[in-house]
């Protein structure tokens, strides 16, 4: 893949990339790429100075941990947007409407709605 193919990030997407390459990175140490390392002098992390994804394992190993950022950066089919919120989220399936926390919200509101009326029928058959 040539220089000029790899995806570029906003700022904003760069220092959750940053946040994602401190955390997450088994080859990054205080700010040097163990990978890069001759064992002389150390080299400092590309991925952690550019925005432009040039580390293959950030992109194939750390990026997806964050599956909205991936998504936003990688773009592709898999990028939609919440219905709720409209934040751009990452669909493993077609049927993947929300994202991780509206997700977990209508999941809450449905199992209410659910139960309220499981407890109606209930008190109706028993009448």
């Amino acid at each position: 893949m040539a220089t000029t193919d790899l995806p570029r990030m906003t700022e904003k997407q760069f220092s959750r990339a940053k946040k994602l390459l401190r955390h997450l990175c088994a080859n990054y140490d205080r700010g040097n790429c163990l990978l890069l390392d001759d064992g002389y002098d150390p080299c400092p992390c590309p991925q952690l100075i550019s925005n432009t994804l040039l580390c293959r394992y950030f992109r194939s190993a750390v990026l997806p941990a964050d599956r909205e950022l991936w998504a936003e950066i990688m773009g592709g089919t898999s990028l939609r947007r919440c219905i709720v919120c409209g934040r751009p989220i990452f669909r493993p399936s077609n049927a993947a409407k929300y994202c991780i926390n509206c997700a977990a919200r209508e999941r809450r509101k449905k199992d209410a709605a659910r139960k309220q009326k499981h407890r109606l029928d209930v008190r109706k058959s028993g009448l």
